[in-house]
């Protein structure tokens, strides 16, 4: 209010008066409201679009849902077949433990072999040790 009461105060030929383009500015009388025909057009637009969207959407997760369902099918063939494989080591392997119980007893003896072997060997030894010093004790006695 105080700018109104200035404005009044100042002789008329001193207020300005703004420009007017009138082709810039719009009147409350120029102002229209769109037709009701064009609102429900545009709505329908929308909800066709909006409609087209969220199928699209959906869509998406839909296929992301069925490219996890042939994840997890692909997974569950695999540790199928991995099961398999493990079933047929698992088979392997009492078989290869059953035929090192049925070697065990030539083993055993292969060991028993090997024991005498080194007992003879050591023997061996001892005796051309010894026939070394009856050689040497035979030479010695020859000599004299």
């Amino acid at each position: 209010m105080a700018a109104v009461t200035a404005a009044e105060s100042v002789p008329a030929t001193q207020r300005e008066e703004p420009v007017r383009d009138d082709a810039a500015v719009e009147t409350a009388e120029e102002a229209k409201e769109p037709a009701e025909a064009d609102i429900t057009e545009l709505c329908r637009d929308m909800f066709s679009k909006m409609a087209t969207y969220l199928t699209g959407e959906l869509t998406a997760t839909s296929e992301d849902y069925k490219l996890l369902e042939n994840m997890n099918k692909l997974t569950s063939l695999k540790y199928l077949e991995m099961k398999d494989i493990a079933v047929n080591i698992s088979r392997n392997l009492k078989d290869l433990n059953q035929k090192y119980a049925e070697l065990q007893p030539y083993l055993d003896q292969i060991n028993v072999i090997e024991e005498q072997v080194a007992a003879l060997e050591q023997a061996a030894y001892k005796l051309d040790a010894y026939s070394k010093k009856l050689e040497a004790k035979y030479k010695k006695l020859e000599k004299r």
